[in-house]
């Protein structure tokens, strides 16, 4: 064996030994994960739509550990069944029908839960409240003006009433995208000459377009289907778009004076009557404009996609991205930083302030107005889009136009 290469072995075993010796070390060292939070106070809640995200936001309930998950309540037999074995919830307290969430409401519980389609978030929400129950309640809070009102008042009673309700978006909650917008309220990018966002990802209802093709008026395909249903959903500009325009109101503080827009059905089947893709434009006061796209279809790799919103200043930009990153350039720097489990970790930061804001006894609710804001400014989009022409605040809510959903033919 030559000098170099026994030398080079030689370094090779020193440098394995030095590392397995490390490793060893660091794993023996490491600090024992934390002990369970044992809390003292246990909060009876009740879940209601536990399909997909609410069957998934109900374990993350369970396993925050201050919560008992004592009732749930479903259309669906079968989902209740399903989701009620898998959360270990007893079947005495698991109620279907329209009218489920009265007997849950009814059956004990201190807090609820909604996450049932849109178009039921207003009257479950008011009926939770009048009843003296906490409310957690998902987005969007409503699909038009009405409801949206009726949103806002309960939260207004809830805090009289001192009852907690909380509306659940993740990127608030988020410390990389609170720390960005107060920079911009400060002032560091300067005053605001214009903004963008958009919303570009595929359509998450594929699985519901051939049932939905072969039973187009069956009521329960329609409902299981309700993402594809304008006024179950509110069109997907409010649905799923309001992520992105939750962050333009956000940072813009005021509401738009007003929008103009197009959508359309133009590129996946034509199956349900939402749209696959919106373009909007809203005028916000200082003559700040707003552009905004959305699509659900295939996007053949294209970037930008995702969640993104841009607001470009007199000394500097706001970057962020759902997931993503965000950051401000320009004369004041902030590196910001990036959220990639933001939609897990966002709900459990939500489903923790709830807690604390129970047992704490904050009423503020501070999250509802801001919510209603949001929502509203989806509705004055789509309503720009569905006329085409152009629609201004005040004239939306002066209109207080109501969507009414046909239900007949469903189990009460």
């Amino acid at each position: 064996m030559n000098r170099r290469l026994f030398i080079g072995r030689t370094l090779a075993a020193t440098t394995a030994g030095a590392l397995f010796t490390a490793l060893k070390t660091r794993a023996e060292d490491k600090p024992a994960a934390p002990a369970p939070v044992e809390y003292k106070r246990k909060i009876k809640l009740g879940v209601v739509g536990v399909g997909g995200r609410g069957r998934w936001i109900a374990d993350l309930f369970k396993q925050h550990g201050g919560y008992e998950l004592h009732a749930i309540a479903d259309y669906f037999p079968e989902q209740l069944k399903s989701a009620g074995d898998f959360l270990g919830v007893d079947p005495a307290r698991r109620f279907s029908g329209l009218s489920g969430y009265k007997r849950l409401i009814e059956f004990g519980v201190e807090a609820v839960v909604i996450e049932s389609p849109p178009y039921f978030h207003p009257e479950q929400a008011a009926a939770a409240v009048d009843a003296g129950k906490h409310v957690y309640l998902a987005k969007p809070v409503a699909v038009d003006v009405p409801g949206c009102r009726t949103v806002e008042a309960s939260g207004q009673k809830a805090r009289e009433r001192k009852q907690v309700f909380l509306v659940d978006f993740q990127t608030r909650m988020d410390p990389f995208y609170i720390e960005a917008v107060r920079r911009v309220h400060a002032g560091d990018i300067g005053k605001i000459a214009f903004a963008e966002g958009i919303y570009h990802a595929s359509c998450p209802w594929t699985r519901w377009l051939e049932p939905l093709s072969q039973n187009p008026k069956d009521p329960e395909t329609r409902l299981r289907a309700w993402g594809l249903d304008r006024v179950l959903s509110g069109d997907i500009i409010t649905e799923q778009n309001i992520h992105t325009l939750d962050v333009v109101s956000w940072i813009m503080g005021a509401p738009p004076l007003h929008a103009v827009g197009s959508c359309g059905l133009k590129m996946r089947a034509k199956i349900g009557n939402v749209a696959d893709h919106f373009a909007c434009y809203f005028q916000f006061p200082d003559a700040v404009g707003v552009t905004f796209s959305s699509r659900q279809s295939n996007g053949y790799e294209t970037k930008p996609d995702g969640i993104q919103v841009r607001a470009f200043g007199q000394n500097g930009v706001l970057e962020s991205a759902y997931g993503g990153n965000v950051m401000v350039r320009g004369d004041n720097y902030y590196r910001g930083g990036k959220s990639p489990g933001i939609y897990k970790e966002g709900a459990c930061a939500n489903i923790a302030a709830f807690y604390q804001n129970i047992t704490t006894q904050n009423f503020a609710n501070a999250t509802v107005a801001p919510s209603v804001q949001s929502n509203l400014v989806t509705i004055l989009g789509r309503t720009a889009a569905y006329r085409g022409e152009p629609v201004t605040w005040k004239k939306l809510l002066a209109k207080n136009e109501r969507l009414e959903a046909d239900l007949k033919g469903l189990k009460d």
